[in-house]
C-alpha cells in the first residue's frame, strides 16, 4: 500500500479562464458540441471555454443548473435528458458530447434510488445510443465514488469498484456501459472519474463539494462544521484542470478506457477548514459533528495515466484555486438552487 499524503437568479460574469491559455490541450475550433448539463457548475466551464470558437448546445433542465451561467452564444435547449423530443434536437449533428448531466446528490441517490438511475443510467444509455447514431465523440463525467473505500492509496483505475451508495452504482454503471459501446459498436467514449471538484460557480448546498460549503462559512464568519475528527483525506482538483482533462480526452485516439481526474495529492479536512479560514480571514471556529455514516476515510488520484495517455497535468495548486474561488464568491452574487 502507498503512504498517505495529508497536507499535500442573478446575473453571473463569465470570464475566460487564464489558466486554460496553457494547457496541454489545443484549442477546438469548428465543432458542433452539446454539452449535457451545461447551465451547471462544471458544465458551464466548459461551455465558456468553448463558445469562442465552436457552436455549443447546452441541455439542461435547470433544475440545478442557472440560465444565468449560459454564455453568450451558445444555444440553451432547456430540458431534461429523458425528454426525447429535446434530446433529438440537443443531439442533432454533433462532433462532441461532454455529459454533465445527472443527479448528483448522494443523499438524494439514496432516498430516490430509482429516480437516481433512471436520470443517471437509463437516460445515459439513451444518450450514448444517440452518439452512436450521429458518429459523436463522448466524454462521459463518472466519479471516484465508484470505488467506494479504497484498498490502497492514491487510487487508480484498476482498484476494486465498491460504490456505497445508489449515485455511485450508477456512475459504475455509466463507466462500464461508455467503454462496452466502444467495444461493441466502435464509439468513442471516454469516462472521467472526477475526485473533488471545486472552483467558482459551485453553489454552497448540500450536493456540492466542502470546500463551497466551507468558503460560504467562512465568509459569513459562521462556524466552519466538519463531519467526524477531520483526518479524513480528499484529493480537490480545480475546475480549470477539470475543463482542461475534458478538452484532452475530447481530442485523444486513446479512448475506450477511464481515467482519473485528480491532483495526485490530498490534504485532511481540517487542515482544508485552516487553509480557507486562513485565505477568507475570517473569523470562523471550526466545529467537529458526528462523523457521516458511510463517509470514506481517505481518497487521492492516481493520475499516471491522464498523465501518460492524455498529456493532462493539473496546473492550479490547492491554495491557489482557494484564492480564486473566494475572489469569485465575494464578488458575485451565489445564485440560490
Amino acid at each position: 500500500m502507498t503512504t498517505l499524503h495529508p497536507g499535500a437568479t442573478t446575473t453571473v460574469i463569465i470570464l475566460p479562464s487564464p489558466t486554460l491559455a496553457g494547457m496541454h490541450a489545443s484549442e477546438p475550433t469548428g465543432r458542433t458540441i452539446l454539452i449535457t448539463g451545461g447551465a451547471g457548475f462544471i458544465g458551464s466551464h466548459l461551455a465558456a471555454e468553448l463558445v469562442r470558437d465552436n457552436d455549443v448546445r447546452i441541455l439542461d433542465s435547470l433544475t440545478t443548473g442557472s440560465r444565468s451561467n449560459v454564455p453568450d452564444g451558445a444555444t440553451l435547449i432547456e430540458g431534461d435528458l429523458r425528454d426525447e423530443e429535446a434530446l433529438t434536437r440537443a443531439v442533432e449533428g454533433v462532433d462532441w458530447i461532454f455529459h454533465e448531466a445527472a443527479l448528483v446528490s448522494v443523499q438524494e441517490s439514496i432516498e430516490s434510488p430509482l429516480k437516481s438511475h433512471a436520470i443517471n443510467v437509463d437516460a445515459t444509455l439513451d444518450l450514448l445510443t444517440r452518439a452512436r447514431e450521429e458518429d459523436a465523440k463522448i466524454v462521459l463525467a463518472s466519479s471516484a465514488a465508484i470505488y467506494g473505500h479504497p484498498e490502497a492509496i492514491p487510487v487508480a483505475e484498476s482498484e476494486r469498484k465498491t460504490p456505497t451508495s445508489p449515485y455511485g452504482l450508477d456512475k459504475l454503471t455509466v463507466d462500464h456501459s461508455a467503454r462496452q459501446y466502444q467495444a461493441l459498436y466502435d464509439l468513442d467514449a471516454i469516462p472521467l472519474r472526477y475526485f473533488n471538484v471545486y472552483g467558482p460557480r459551485q453553489p454552497p448546498n448540500d450536493y456540492s463539494g466542502v470546500i463551497s460549503i466551507f468558503i460560504d462559512q467562512a465568509l459569513t464568519n459562521q462556524p466552519i462544521t466538519i463531519y467526524g475528527d477531520g483526518n479524513q483525506t480528499r484529493d480537490f482538483v480545480y475546475i480549470d484542470d477539470v475543463v482542461q482533462a475534458n478538452l484532452l480526452a475530447a481530442q485523444t485516439t486513446t479512448t475506450g478506457r477511464a481515467y482519473n481526474v485528480g491532483t495526485g495529492e490530498s490534504v485532511t479536512i481540517r487542515e482544508l477548514a485552516e487553509t480557507i479560514i486562513d485565505v477568507t480571514d475570517s473569523n470562523s471556529d471550526i466545529v467537529h459533528t458526528d462523523e457521516r455514516e458511510g463517509d470514506i476515510r481517505h481518497s487521492e488520484a492516481d493520475i499516471t495515466a491522464a498523465q501518460e495517455y492524455l498529456g493532462y497535468e493539473p496546473t492550479v495548486s490547492l491554495r491557489e484555486g482557494l484564492e480564486r474561488t473566494v475572489e469569485w464568491f465575494e464578488n458575485e452574487e451565489v445564485p440560490e438552487v
